[in-house]
């Protein structure tokens, strides 16, 4: 086993690695957020209904969820460096594939492949960047790689908006073709690997692990993509995969626990602030995949914003956090416990939450959005950098890469959970604010029949006979029961998540204590 010192680099070798890891990690994340914005245009130009189109972003994900646990061991099997550079290749070629796809099942194949390419990319660069700066210099090596994390979903969807209005959706794929063709030269340049020691035999490889992890994920991230789409468990497939997932995860746990040489190393999550990390990272996940989700969705489809414009409102967010990574790894530097940092975190993101709710209405604006967002960006750089900082803490070696991957699938999957739990939620609350809202519009309320008589004659001055006008009449003002219906049901689903991080505030506080300063006497 190799000194974890020995990987630590200086000047600018140091400079290139951080360079090449966050490019890497940007590479990855504004995929996954980028297609968002050109799923109507495949639909057109692949001739695909909605729900084929979805699975562009579905197998993307899944690929990307059960390859990140993966990552650590298959680094220690070939070696970083190769597993690395290797993945840089596959997520490049497939980008070229994506955009060269002649129909959408070639392109959802594609973008699977991309997504196993692209998992790697995650964990592995925030292992080469935790192992390049000395133990003292963590909490500023992870607030660097944070700002590519936090950053990049907010990239993907204004970058989106603008190939596709300005080219075609195929060049989202080919922006990335330069960029990895850089990073992999870069990472076969300076990226080192550590000595892992014995490799395995294909015969010890745990086959058993993989195909009950793949069954695991795969089958949950499908429930949480396409149940509330399916109705749920009135559903039998959805029923069926839910089961599928549940035994999967008990089946791949005992494996793990009882065979020789696991695929993921579950005994490092003895160490407690990992655990704590995981759970928070969860959140962390819900909370920032959930947000940047639901903002572009309710501005495009409640107040009509294009594409470009819906991701250029979370751009002040992103700069906040850019803005405040930095002094957040100087704080961790000088020893300022994570846990208040945390802390100070979630009850930002609780105010971030309760502002959006009381100024989201049916004509709300941009500048009404600007500084809750920018709050929203305060609050993230709260959370990120302490929240992974903490879970790799008191880890070492080899662990480092496990813990990584424990932390990185924690916050795809919270993302997953919390899209899915975000997606349901609006569809009936939209559905019950509706039905509380029609009593209200009763034929012998005088204000209703004045309205309605009033756009009845606006039609009627318009061409339209006196019918096809009440018939137009009434559509306007269900239309915008509708939406009234709907900006209620955003209400809320801020005011949850707002709740939901007021009440992790408690387990924050549960932290072991020292667990705030990165142990260094244990490394030497």
């Amino acid at each position: 086993m190799q000194d974890q010192d020995s990987l630590v680099e200086y000047g600018y070798r140091r400079v290139i690695i951080t360079i090449t890891a966050i490019l890497c990690a940007l590479l990855e994340i504004v995929d996954t957020t980028i297609v968002n914005v050109a799923l109507n245009d495949m639909k057109g130009s692949l001739g695909a209904t909605l729900t084929d189109v979805a699975w562009v972003i579905t197998a993307y994900a899944i690929a990307n969820v059960i390859i990140i646990p993966m990552t650590s061991w298959l680094s220690k099997q070939f070696g970083r460096r190769n597993y690395f550079a290797t993945s840089i290749v596959i997520f490049t070629v497939s980008s070229f594939l994506c955009g060269n796809a002649n129909n959408i099942w070639e392109l959802v194949a594609f973008r699977f492949i991309q997504g196993l390419g692209g998992g790697a990319l995650l964990v592995t660069a925030q292992t080469i960047i935790t192992e390049s700066y000395p133990v003292a210099k963590r909490g500023m090596a992870q607030a660097i790689y944070g700002m590519g994390v936090i950053v990049g979903p907010t990239l993907g969807p204004p970058l989106g908006g603008y190939l596709v209005d300005n080219f075609s959706w195929p060049y989202i794929f080919y922006i990335n073709i330069p960029i990895g063709i850089i990073a992999a030269a870069l990472t076969i340049l300076f990226v080192r690997s550590p000595k892992y020691g014995e490799k395995l035999k294909a015969s010890q490889v745990d086959w058993i692990g993989i195909i009950l992890l793949t069954t695991f994920i795969g089958s949950l991230q499908f429930v949480l993509e396409h149940g509330q789409q399916d109705d749920w468990f009135d559903d039998s497939l959805i029923t069926a995969l839910s089961v599928t997932s549940l035994f999967g995860l008990i089946l791949f746990i005992w494996r793990e626990l009882t065979y020789k040489h696991p695929i993921v190393n579950l005994s490092v999550l003895k160490d407690s602030n990992l655990r704590i990390g995981t759970i928070m990272t969860f959140i962390l996940g819900f909370g920032l995949y959930g947000s940047t989700f639901i903002i572009p969705i309710y501005t495009q489809s409640v107040l009509g914003f294009t594409a470009t414009d819906a991701g250029l409102l979370l751009v002040p967010s992103s700069i906040t956090t850019a803005f405040m990574m930095p002094i957040i790894g100087k704080l961790l530097q000088k020893g300022v416990p994570q846990k208040y940092l945390v802390t100070g975190g979630f009850a930002i993101f609780f105010i971030y939450s309760l502002w959006m709710y009381l100024v989201m209405t049916p004509d709300t604006g941009t500048e009404h959005f600007f500084w809750p967002l920018v709050v929203r960006g305060f609050g993230l750089g709260l959370l990120f950098v302490p929240i992974t900082t903490l879970s790799l803490s008191t880890l070492i070696g080899k662990d480092i890469g496990d813990g990584a991957a424990f932390t990185g699938m924690t916050r795809q999957l919270g993302g997953s959970f919390g899209i899915a739990i975000i997606t349901t939620m609006i569809a009936r609350f939209t559905q019950q604010h509706k039905v509380d809202l029609l009593p209200n519009i009763s034929a012998v309320n005088l204000q209703v029949q004045e309205r309605i008589q009033g756009l009845k004659m606006m039609f009627i001055s318009k061409g339209y006979a006196a019918n096809e006008a009440l018939d137009k009449a009434y559509k306007i003002l269900e239309v915008s029961v509708m939406k009234q219906a709907t900006v209620l049901s955003y209400m809320d689903i801020f005011l949850y998540l707002g709740v939901l991080f007021l009440l992790c505030i408690p387990f924050v506080l549960l932290i072991k204590k020292g667990a705030g300063k990165v142990d260094t006497s244990s490394v030497h």
